[in-house]
């Protein structure tokens, strides 16, 4: 009769750190980083999403942008009532290198491009028409990652819904 080489302690230890082990091997062979979080705040509810559009931190197509910016690729929802203060912010690493970043609105532009990570809109109601008739259910809101060269690099893209 023989002994085991190794306890059944030891055999479970092994067989944990090589899938440990495997599992990293995997998330890095994936190749594609995630991207930093942009994140929207209304009243106590939260949204962040990564980048909708992105090509690993080069200059964006004008048309690719455009494309982003009226067909959204699965906007994160938070519903909006009017007067709530709406509050944006991105990661630091958005803004970093001179980088800045905008507010998009329906794909018009609701902030300048600015290097903080955070704007809060008090009181802000983004579903005014001007008289022009009922507010929409929802409106499209992006955040528009510029590069130092004013050159559009990534899209992230959420949808505010009327309450």
């Amino acid at each position: 009769m023989t002994a085991p080489l190794f306890s059944g302690r030891a055999r479970r230890s092994v067989a944990a750190l090589g899938a440990v082990s495997a599992g990293f091997l995997l998330l890095s062979a994936c190749g594609e980083k995630p991207t930093p979080l942009a994140t929207v705040t209304v009243g106590t509810s939260s949204v962040s999403a990564e980048a909708s559009c992105h090509n690993e931190g080069k200059e964006l197509a004008l048309e690719e942008v455009q494309e982003c910016l009226t067909n959204l690729k699965n906007p994160k929802t938070v519903e909006y009532a009017r007067g709530d203060t709406l509050r944006l912010g991105v990661e630091p690493e958005i803004v970093e290198d001179g980088r800045r970043w905008s507010a998009v609105l329906d794909g018009q532009p609701i902030t300048e491009p600015s290097s903080n990570t955070y704007r809060s809109f008090p009181g802000a109601d983004v579903f005014a028409t001007g008289g022009q008739g009922e507010a929409p259910a929802s409106k499209k809101l992006a955040f528009l990652q510029i590069g130092e060269d004013g050159k559009p690099l990534a899209v992230w893209s959420f949808n505010l819904k009327l309450k």
